[in-house]
């Protein structure tokens, strides 16, 4: 099954990925039901996860039944358990939105919201991140997830998140990061989507960011809080969720 996915992902567009999974996603929620592990999403139980990487397979982390990976489940718990977002009217701009969250948010009736990508099929407006067609100061809460290592300017895509949100509004900006890596890896010469999956873990990611992604947040001008979540729950929770130990949320603020 490992081979399958990873043919998959590298093979077939994304969109077009997002439009089979919404077929393929009851018979695995029915198949893979059980007890052992729980998506704290939508609350479901599974005997297992599934794997899931354009590279690497990592085994037993996609949730059969809300397609969220692990990243997405502490996202989720952080939000619920740590902030206001489910409840205070707030209006938000999420970047390529992910299906785990896209209905669930779109429902919340305390947020005004808003989504945005190039390509997308879920994205109410097609917009450039470094390019982006919102006023200043327009957002109390931005969401752009595992987007930043696909754009070969993020200095001006983070200008363009910072600009875009209002004084004292929050933008969490999560990536695949090293944190063994000091300092972000970057090669604008490596194009091959093949030479990419190997270096950078994914055929249309541009770099390998380290430890320094705070610090670039830091010098556009965010008040930067390196969140640990994960050291707020027990091994148990940590298992239970299939969550990755150690992982930073990067939670952005502006003054």
């Amino acid at each position: 099954m490992s081979n399958l996915f990873k043919l998959a992902l590298n093979s077939i567009p994304r969109p077009f990925l997002i439009r089979i999974s919404y077929l393929v996603r009851p018979f695995l929620k029915i198949y893979l039901k059980g007890t052992r592990y729980t998506d704290p999403i939508d609350g479901s139980g599974f005997r297992k996860f599934l794997p899931y990487g354009y590279e690497e397979q990592r085994e037993n982390v996609l949730s059969p039944s809300t397609l969220s990976l692990e990243r997405h489940r502490l996202l989720w718990l952080y939000l619920k358990n740590e902030t206001a977002f489910f409840s205070s009217d707030i209006k938000v701009l999420h970047f390529a939105p992910e299906q785990a969250f896209y209905k669930r948010f779109r429902k919340l009736s305390n947020l005004d919201y808003t989504t945005t990508d190039l390509n997308s099929p879920l994205a109410d407006v097609k917009a450039d991140i470094c390019d982006l067609p919102f006023n200043n100061g327009t957002y109390d809460f931005i969401l752009c997830n595992h987007v930043l290592e696909h754009i070969p300017d993020d200095r001006k895509a983070m200008e363009e998140l910072y600009r875009v949100l209002k004084p004292g509004g929050t933008a969490i900006l999560q990536i695949p990061q090293d944190l063994n890596r000091k300092k972000t890896f970057q090669d604008d010469s490596i194009t091959d989507p093949g030479d990419r999956a190997k270096i950078f873990g994914q055929y249309d990611h541009v770099r390998v960011y380290g430890r320094d992604y705070f610090d670039k947040l830091r010098q556009i001008g965010f008040e930067v809080e390196e969140v640990d979540y994960t050291s707020n729950l027990s091994p148990e929770e940590i298992d239970r969720y299939r969550l990755a130990k150690g992982e930073i949320i990067p939670v952005c603020r502006k003054k």
